[in-house]
């Protein structure tokens, strides 16, 4: 039957064809514009699904909190008063990426974002509703644009936030097991936050778009917010962890001269995430198990005298330094032993690492010395 199709079309573009052209031509022709049809019909499509999306947030917002609107709303001086003492503030995260330096050893690496350095789920409080009432605007999802088509997400994740904030100060009434009813909104605002983040940091661009800085101060409030928290990683932990990994992968394989700026705010972003008690323990996880499998690596080809990739090698000091970090802050606010946390890749790393570092130390010195400060904190949970 597919036969026989395929030979009635070529008969018809054949009978079909106008005058001076070939049928190759004219099939050309035919193949581009159904194409352009095709493609205008995808386009509608995602315009349609981007407006379905809007409205469903316009109504679980309004579930959540009945009567709730942004736009016309006021802004009230005692809501200002009791909720703007403090306020998520990015700036310093775009002003680090206008140095093009490559010093990847900062030590307040992981507070460059402005947030505040103690993510505690008990001390996060209302101190963010002056900002979101000052930088939200209305909700528009049908954009063409990359940069636009991100703050949509962001947009309706800072007016949730807002109504979590406000009905902490006693100003509104909300109800958030309106989150559990509808999974799909949730879910696939989130996605496309990450998605978003994602392209951007894949291909960055300096200094940061204001967007882009507004995304992860969204993000990283909505993990560490004690009440909405638990129903984001319960809908989007599988997106979560998908972005965690995209992130090291960006780091492993950027290969840009010049690309130690753009690597340092992906370390920011995955440091960050891992405060966050849930998420810290599968990060170092992922983050144990690259440096393992590298280290694996680095030493079967030193056994061999064959080349290395000097790139992943130097990228993988990022991994070091994350690692850490998260490692010391576990051993510093958990009062959770250390074997709980790594599983199964704290034992393979440490395994056969007394091995790994016998054999590259007089080639590979440093990174030696990273392995066995990991090996410390891993072991005793503290510098010694």
């Amino acid at each position: 039957y597919l036969k026989i199709s395929k030979l009635a079309l070529a008969f018809a573009i054949i009978h079909s064809k106008p005058p001076g052209k070939s049928s190759k031509e004219y099939t050309e022709y035919l193949a581009k514009t159904v194409s352009k049809q095709d493609f205008g019909w995808k386009w509608k499509v995602e315009v349609l699904e981007a407006e379905i999306l809007r409205l469903r947030q316009e109504l679980l917002l309004n579930r959540i909190s009945p009567g709730f609107c942004l736009e016309n709303r006021k802004q009230d001086t005692s809501a200002e008063t009791l909720l703007g003492q403090e306020s998520v503030n990015p700036t310093s995260y775009s002003s680090q990426l206008e140095d093009s330096g490559c010093d990847v050893c900062n030590d307040s690496a992981f507070e460059s974002l402005g947030i505040a350095s103690d993510f505690h789920q008990s001390e996060h409080n209302v101190n963010t509703s002056k900002y979101w009432l000052e930088r939200v605007s209305p909700l528009d999802l049908c954009h063409t644009s990359k940069e636009q088509s991100l703050t949509g997400p962001v947009h309706f994740l800072q007016r949730l936030l807002e109504i979590r904030n406000l009905s902490e100060g006693g100003i509104l009434q909300a109800d958030f097991s309106e989150l559990e009813n509808d999974s799909f909104t949730i879910c696939n605002s989130v996605s496309q936050l990450l998605d978003g983040l994602t392209v951007f940091y894949n291909s960055p661009k300096f200094p940061a778009p204001s967007f882009l800085t507004e995304g992860v101060s969204v993000l990283i409030s909505l993990i560490t917010d004690t009440k909405l928290s638990n129903h984001i990683l319960k809908k989007c932990f599988k997106k979560i962890e998908e972005f965690k990994k995209n992130l090291i992968q960006i780091i492993l394989r950027n290969k840009s001269v010049n690309r130690f700026q753009a690597l340092h705010s992906v370390s920011q972003t995955l440091g960050l995430l891992g405060r966050n008690s849930i998420l810290r323990n599968s990060l170092i996880s992922l983050l144990l198990s690259e440096v393992r499998q590298f280290a694996e690596q680095l030493l079967q080809t030193h056994q061999v005298q064959s080349a290395y990739d000097i790139t992943r090698y130097e990228n993988i000091f990022l991994l070091f330094m994350i690692l850490e970090q998260l490692l010391q802050n576990e051993t510093g606010e958990s009062n959770i032993s250390n074997s709980d946390y790594g599983g199964q890749e704290k034992i393979k790393f440490l395994k056969s690492l007394d091995q790994i570092i016998l054999h590259l130390s007089d080639e590979f010195p440093l990174f030696s010395l990273y392995l066995w400060r990991v090996s410390v904190l891993l072991n005793s949970g503290q510098m010694q």
